[in-house]
């Protein structure tokens, strides 16, 4: 028998979707063993951007499209030998034009959708538990939404909080953990917008803004987080650059710097060096490991590159891997 076969960073495995147009999106379940595509083939009818919701709420499966629609999906398990398949549990028409991201929140807050429109909005839906949807919709980027990121919901610091009094003679008792609702949005005008849910007025409120960028941001992601004090956004730009912002408590600032390729990834057209800051093409996506180490970028000359922060706080290229 043949020893197993085994890839390492610098492999790549090809998978036959059998998909006949244009690739999307791909996203693995939780674990790791699931794959979803979307594509512009008619058995998709087009979906424009897939998320899988968190394992304790079952298999469900979020679809967005240029239809303005947004699907969620359920398995259904087969009888016996049946193989089961899915099932649309509900369609949201909250928007006029194409819906272009879709992301589940923490499970720790809940069954909790955000997705981002070309119609400049951004939407909330919210399973209640009564059964039934709630939806929130607001102006977001002014001309068009592309993309959204949820927050951890670990408030930033919270692993390191002072630990509560306790009576004599008894272990020191840890502060409680307070959850957030918070996530970000990248859009058409050039911006990066944090939003908040405010309890009080039980709706979402922008908290900052993040410029920088020169073009469209394409993409956004907000690493996550074990409940250690920064926390770490990186955005993916049409105008090829890659920013991470990093926030060193929650009362500072977002410090922000680029992603340098130049001396690791050459023009495919020149054997002259990149400029500074700038990959070859638009940089289209952009994603974290679970550990919120390493950062994967997807550029538009068909490359993935790993990135990692050493110890003197510089982002490194430690992976290149070509499609």
């Amino acid at each position: 028998m043949l020893p197993k076969a085994t890839a390492t960073a610098t492999e790549s495995i090809p998978i036959e979707t059998a998909h006949e147009d244009m690739i999307h999106d791909a996203q693995l379940d939780y674990y790791g063993k699931r794959l979803a595509t979307c594509s512009s083939d008619c058995t998709v009818k087009g979906f424009d951007g897939v998320a899988w919701a968190h394992p304790k709420f079952g298999h469900i499966l979020a679809s967005c499209s240029y239809d303005g629609k947004v699907l969620i999906w359920k398995e259904q398990q087969g009888q016996g030998s049946a193989t089961g398949g899915w099932n649309k549990v509900k369609e949201h028409t909250l928007h006029t034009a194409s819906v272009n991201s879709v992301s589940w929140a923490p499970h720790e807050l809940g069954a909790i959708l955000a997705c981002a429109s070309s119609d400049g909005k951004l939407s909330v839906l919210t399973f209640k538990n009564d059964g039934t949807w709630g939806a929130d919709i607001f102006n977001g980027h002014a001309i068009g939404c592309n993309a959204v990121s949820w927050a951890p919901a670990i408030q930033p610091g919270s692993l390191i909080v002072p630990q509560t009094q306790s009576l004599p003679n008894q272990p020191a008792q840890p502060a409680s953990l307070s959850s957030v609702k918070r996530f970000a949005s990248a859009g058409c005008d050039n911006l990066v917008r944090i939003w908040g849910y405010r309890d009080d007025t039980q709706s979402w409120v922008e908290e900052e803004t993040l410029e920088g960028h020169t073009d469209w941001v394409r993409d956004v992601a907000w690493a996550p987080n074990i409940g250690l004090p920064r926390s770490y956004i990186a955005t993916a730009s049409q105008d090829k650059t890659v920013f991470i912002w990093t926030k060193d408590s929650p009362t500072s600032p977002w410090v922000k710097s680029a992603l340098d390729p130049s001396s690791t990834i050459t023009s495919p057209t020149s054997t002259a060096p990149l400029p500074a800051g700038k990959f070859p093409d638009v940089v289209w996506r952009v994603s974290w490991s679970l550990a919120g180490n390493l950062l994967a970028v997807s550029c538009g000359d068909g490359k993935v590159t790993l990135w990692k922060e050493n110890l003197k706080g510089v982002w490194e290229c430690v992976s290149d891997m070509s499609s």
